[in-house]
Parts: C-alpha cells; sequence; structure tokens
C-alpha cells in the first residue's frame, strides 16, 4: 500500500479519493473548500496545503477545475513543488491546457520527479462506479507504476504517449461529444416537431447504427426533460476553449467545434451554464420554438 495524495475533492475527485482509500491506501488530502464528511469517515488524512500533502505522499493526484487552478495547486505559495523531494510523481487527472500541462510537466521533471497527465471521462456516475476512461500522458515507467491507482478508479486506462498527449485526448473526446450532444437534439427536435413521439424514435434508433452512449443517456434527458447534472455547460464550454485555442496554435479549424460552443454559449446566456451539457438541446429549441417534450 502506498501513501497518496489526492487535491481537489469536488464532485469528481471526492469519489475517486474515496476509492484510493478503500483500496487499502493512505489517502493525504488538500481542497479549498469543505472536505466532504464521507471522505473523513473513510480515513482521510487531511493536510493543510499542497505542500504539506507532497511530503507526506509519495503520488500526488490533483482533479481541478482549470489550467490556472492546476498552476496555482503545483506552483503557488505552498504549492505542491514546494513539498517534493526527488522521485515523487504528479498525476494533474484535471482537463487543463495540452500546451500547458506539457510547461508543466518539464517544471515538475526539473526537480527530479515524474509528470502524468491523466485526465478522465465518464462523469460523476464514472466517478462514483470506478469506471472512469483514463487518457495517460507520461512515461512508460511511471505509468507502469501509477497503474493500479487508476485501476482503482477506472476501468478504460491507456497510456497514449507522453506529456501532454493525454490532455490532448481529452479534448478530442470532449469535442466527439459535443457534437454527438448536438447531433442527438436535433435529431429529436425534428422528430417531435414532426409529430413523432421522440421516445420511441430513440428507442428505434438505439437498434441501429445511429447508436451511442450519448443517445442512449442524453437522448433520455432530453426526452424525460432532466437537465441536472451531470457534466455542467460551463466546464464542456471550458474543454472546447482548450480544443479551439489548441486548434488555432497547430493551424487546425474546428467549425464545428466552434457551432457547439455558441449553442452552450446561448445555454449559458440563458442561465444554463450550471444545466447538464444534454441541455445544448434547449438552444436548438429556442431557434425552433418548440420543445422535445412538448
Amino acid at each position: 500500500m502506498a501513501n497518496i495524495g489526492f487535491i481537489g475533492l469536488g464532485i469528481m475527485g471526492a469519489p475517486m479519493a474515496g476509492h484510493l482509500i478503500t483500496g487499502g491506501h493512505t489517502v493525504f488530502t488538500y481542497t479549498r473548500s469543505h472536505t466532504p464528511g464521507a471522505i473523513l469517515e473513510a480515513g482521510a488524512r487531511v493536510c493543510a496545503s499542497g505542500a504539506e500533502v507532497a511530503r507526506q505522499a509519495d503520488i500526488v493526484i490533483t482533479m481541478v477545475p482549470d489550467t490556472p487552478h492546476v498552476e496555482d495547486v503545483l506552483f503557488g505559495a505552498n504549492g505542491v513543488a514546494a513539498g517534493l523531494s526527488a522521485g515523487k510523481i504528479v498525476v494533474d487527472m484535471s482537463s487543463i491546457s495540452p500546451v500547458a500541462t506539457k510547461e508543466f510537466a518539464r517544471r515538475i521533471n526539473e526537480l527530479g520527479c515524474e509528470y502524468l497527465d491523466a485526465p478522465v471521462s465518464g462523469g460523476e456516475v464514472g466517478a462514483k462506479a470506478a469506471t472512469l476512461t483514463i487518457m495517460v500522458g507520461g512515461s512508460e515507467a511511471a505509468f507502469a507504476t501509477v497503474q493500479p491507482l487508476f485501476e482503482l478508479m477506472g476501468k478504460n486506462i491507456t497510456l497514449v504517449g507522453g506529456n501532454g498527449d493525454g490532455q490532448i485526448t481529452k479534448v478530442a473526446n470532449q469535442i466527439i461529444v459535443a457534437l454527438t450532444i448536438e447531433a442527438v437534439g436535433e435529431a429529436l427536435l425534428l422528430a417531435a416537431k414532426a409529430g413523432a413521439d421522440p421516445a420511441k424514435v430513440r428507442q428505434a434508433l438505439m437498434g441501429g447504427f445511429a447508436n451511442s452512449r450519448i443517445l442512449e443517456v442524453h437522448g433520455e434527458r432530453m426526452v424525460k426533460r432532466t437537465f441536472d447534472p451531470g457534466f455542467r455547460i460551463e466546464l464542456h464550454q471550458k474543454d472546447l476553449n482548450l480544443a479551439l485555442t489548441t486548434g488555432r496554435q497547430l493551424g487546425v479549424s474546428l467549425p464545428n467545434t466552434a457551432t457547439a460552443q455558441e449553442l452552450f454559449n446561448a445555454c449559458a446566456a440563458h442561465g444554463g451554464a450550471g444545466w447538464d451539457h444534454s441541455a445544448m438541446v434547449r438552444a436548438l429549441e429556442k431557434m425552433a420554438n418548440f420543445e422535445i417534450g412538448q
């Protein structure tokens, strides 16, 4: 069993840290918000800073919202870097900039430590069920060391390549998810406006080539009007911003990603930043002056 650090105990981080504790590891935690009672009851050892976590743990995992948060957690005052010693491993499981990730890895490597970027897909449901998809960038040696921990949190675990490759894989994932939500929304909206029962249309489509996890889960949300997150629109906006920014940096045009982002922007403008991302369909419904559930 290992001494593990876990920083960020939000909707995703709390159950992930819980699985590590259940797996028999000693987990040192730090979060700027309230530490969940369930984590305390499970035996988490609460620390006063990221530096303290790094001093206590051999492997430090971060799970925070965005690129600036990771930078602050790692390199800010009393951050993780201040408590690291040679031979330790930093694992960032947040979804952040692939370009910034490479710089963060370089700075951690200069301290004699390994760095893995290991963003996840699967949302709150996957975090609670320990079925997350984990996309990893970094060295094979570091991956082999951390893999048993990943297996406590997820099912589909892939070492994609070097530092930054995990994050670019997550960006690609979020493009596919957003565009598929948009496609499902358009299809069900068209069917409903034409007078067909959208629930039965969805059921029929799930038996054919159009079937997908998005059609199964988010198509049902659209029909039943259940838009509590889940995965918040504001977080998907952040991920698509990473995609569009990286595309500009690389000279790659992402026209449909931009369209999906504008639909999320429209939802946010109507007070929907906190809606589940399946509620993108509401922007389409506004333009059609018709709701699928009518």
